[in-house]
């Protein structure tokens, strides 16, 4: 079949939203965060544009993220960003009816079937011709180049922003997985509340996710110093202004929860694998991919609990969106092409 329009691949994430084109790789890479006027409610900014904005607007506008824990928590909002997006990447050739173009959408592998259809229904919305569904882990081990075709087990931990997907692939299918609401924005999340706690600071989103980069560590024995940073924020006493120094065993203790949640997720996923697949991954390891595998120490802490060596991929962040488009070459193979399919391999 000849096809005018765009094959597209969407990493929709819950902190950042990632576009892949054929031909030309991933041509987007942007915060999933819409800013709008509560009034008229008009879209002001989309993006790194409006990421910019949070905790900075006046009462009138609103700089949110539609998707929340990896799936939509608002829907019209979410085809806002998403009609945006296509549009930034396509050019306004996708709102022509005969050019637009076929979408690749990755998805948790836990979600529920009302949450797959809303995912679905917003890239129809925002212009998809066809709309197609991969889950999250599929799309990162293409990505990272894993051979899951071959019968043979392949491990993936997945750490986005709002899910940690684990699945254990053989022969183009997930064989166990296990899906869990924890992810970068718990981490954050986790130290908002323990400099809430400890220092009696309020402190933003945007400042809690500098700190876990700068001195955020899961394993604290591999800092060669004790890191610090300084901490601006509101003082709850006082209601003034005011600065601590956080160091790395601090925050530390802040991620323990959430850390050791993935760790055992990981390990869940292990205890239900078949024992061939188990041997293969003994072998070949463990591949760790999303912007939560960056978080200093997870890849080792996840190698001492598990005693499997863990690799973390070549270009974790863009896993998912390289995936998706690997997966777009293979649309021509697919049964009732056309339809949307929740697995595509």
């Amino acid at each position: 079949m000849f096809w005018f329009g765009s094959d597209i691949g969407v990493d929709l994430g819950t902190a950042t939203v990632l576009v892949f084109m054929k031909g030309k790789g991933v041509v987007l890479h942007e915060p999933s965060v819409v800013a709008i006027n509560k009034d008229t409610g008009q879209v002001i900014a989309v993006g790194e544009e409006a990421r910019r904005m949070i905790g900075r607007t006046p009462g009138n506008i609103v700089a949110t993220r539609p998707l929340r824990d990896g799936v939509i928590a608002d829907y019209d909002v979410t085809e806002k960003m998403l009609r945006h997006f296509i549009t930034k990447a396509c050019g306004r050739i996708s709102i022509i009816p005969f050019f637009r173009p076929r979408i690749m959408v990755c998805i948790p592998s836990g979600v529920t079937g009302v949450e797959e259809r809303a995912v679905r229904q917003a890239a129809y919305q925002a212009g998809a011709k066809h709309a197609y569904l991969i889950e999250e882990p599929l799309a990162a081990a293409l990505g990272a180049g894993l051979e899951i075709s071959e019968p043979t087990g392949s491990m993936v931990v997945d750490i986005g922003g709002g899910t940690t997907d684990v699945a254990v692939l053989s022969l183009g299918g997930i064989v166990c997985s296990k899906s869990i609401r924890v992810g970068g924005d718990k981490f954050d999340e986790a130290i908002m509340r323990f400099i809430r706690r400890e220092f009696n600071l309020a402190i933003g989103e945007r400042t809690a996710e500098e700190l876990k980069i700068t001195v955020g560590t899961a394993y604290p024995e591999l800092k060669k110093e004790n890191t610090q940073m300084d901490v601006r924020g509101r003082d709850l006493v006082t209601g003034l202004p005011k600065n601590v120094v956080v160091n790395s065993c601090q925050a530390y203790d802040a991620m323990q929860e959430p850390v050791d949640a993935v760790v055992a997720s990981v390990k869940e996923v292990l205890e239900i694998t078949p024992p061939e697949l188990a041997s293969d991954i003994m072998n070949r390891g463990i591949v760790m991919t999303g912007g939560g595998a960056l978080l200093h120490g997870l890849a080792e802490l996840i190698a001492k609990e598990t005693a499997l060596p863990v690799h973390i991929a070549d270009d974790p962040l863009s896993c998912v969106a390289l995936g998706t488009g690997k997966a777009l070459n293979m649309l021509n193979f697919l049964p009732n092409e056309g339809k949307s399919h929740k697995r595509v391999i």
